[in-house]
């Protein structure tokens, strides 16, 4: 599809949403914004060394993280980076990400007109032309520093058109699940002394976190009903309870640390409304949700994590706590009494 003929679809369906629109005309997000290149948006690097660093400087803004079924946005300072060959992440009160640079293709500076406001942002993506990470600015923040920022990041490359390719899905079974080695798995995961040696257990015996979570055996897993994560949303924001809420896609995950308060469920939505974090949240895209145990040093930590109809994570919960202390037993007693989901004897 042209780049002229995207415009054109834009000025005919003004009212829709870009990643919408992209959709309905078979292109990805990113060729639709490319094609304002030299218009409304600028090519910039999507290098994150380059910028991470750097964009402190821009104060208060809003940062977006999505997957297709979950919008993770946080207000806040891009502060405290660290900056890695394979990961690096941002350890901000508020931004808190962890970024895995092998992942992020293409960089977009976009302005977009909206009544008598220019609304600005840092827009990145993978190599299929999906979101990994947005920076929009806010009123507070600063522009002197975004534009000159743009101007350094900025390629020479300004063509209305991007290559990209197709890319496997995130979750990719190696196995059926009558073929994993469960022993291993118990073995492994009865000795882990901390969450983080998890993903290296799942790549050493060649199975995805799913697979994981439905073998290990119900002392360290068990499924609930769907609609107990709408309920456990709730029950955190009656109680004042501060939850951990992670969001990611292949290049990006993006955590609030904290209490919820405003939750307004619409339709199939789940949303948090927040002064700091907002959160919307597909649950009919809930295809499982499970409960799930670990060890650690520090005992066990429980999280509440929901996915998807082809096994990929849609997004993960844990009870606030801080590297060397013990998980907060309201958390624990909240997850452990969530609604299980009943097994029907054969």
């Amino acid at each position: 599809m042209t780049p002229e003929a995207i415009r054109q679809a834009r000025i005919d369906n003004p009212k829709m949403r870009e990643r919408d629109l992209a959709q309905q005309l078979t292109i990805s997000e990113a060729d639709f914004v490319a094609a304002y290149c030299g218009i409304s948006a600028t090519r910039i690097t999507p290098q994150i060394e380059t910028f991470l660093t750097e964009i402190e400087a821009l104060g208060e803004v809003m940062a977006l993280t999505r997957n297709e079924s979950a919008v993770h946005e946080k207000i806040g300072v891009y502060d405290k980076p660290i900056v890695g060959k394979h990961a690096s992440m941002m350890l901000g009160e508020q931004i808190d990400l962890r970024l895995f640079p092998k992942s992020w293709a293409h960089g977009f500076a976009v302005e977009k007109d909206d009544g008598d406001v220019v609304r600005r942002s840092l827009q990145f993506f993978d190599a299929a032309g999906e979101a990994i990470h947005k920076i929009h600015l806010r009123p507070a923040s600063n522009l002197e520093a975004y534009t000159a920022l743009v101007a350094k990041l900025k390629l020479e490359d300004q063509s209305q058109t991007i290559e990209t390719t197709e890319l496997p899905k995130l979750e990719q079974k190696k196995r059926e699940l009558e073929e994993l080695d469960t022993t291993g798995l118990r073995d492994r995961w009865t000795q882990m002394k901390d969450v983080h040696e998890f993903f290296g257990i799942l790549n050493s015996l060649e199975m995805t976190r799913h697979q994981a979570v439905q073998v290990i055996g119900q002392d360290y897993a068990w499924q609930l009903d769907n609609d107990a994560l709408t309920a456990m949303v709730h029950h955190a924001a009656q109680e004042a309870l501060p939850i951990m809420c992670f969001v990611g896609n292949r290049g990006c995950i993006q955590i609030h640390s904290g209490p919820v308060q405003n939750v307004k469920p619409m339709g199939p939505w789940i949303n948090v409304m927040d002064e700091t974090f907002h959160l919307h949240l597909r649950t009919d895209h809930i295809a499982e949700l499970w409960a799930v145990r670990k060890p650690t040093k520090d005992g066990h930590v429980t999280s509440l994590e929901a996915y998807g109809a082809e096994g990929e994570m849609i997004i993960q919960f844990f009870g606030k706590r801080h590297e060397g202390s013990h998980e907060r037993p309201d958390w624990r007693n909240l997850v452990e009494s969530l609604p299980r989901l009943m097994r029907v004897a054969a």
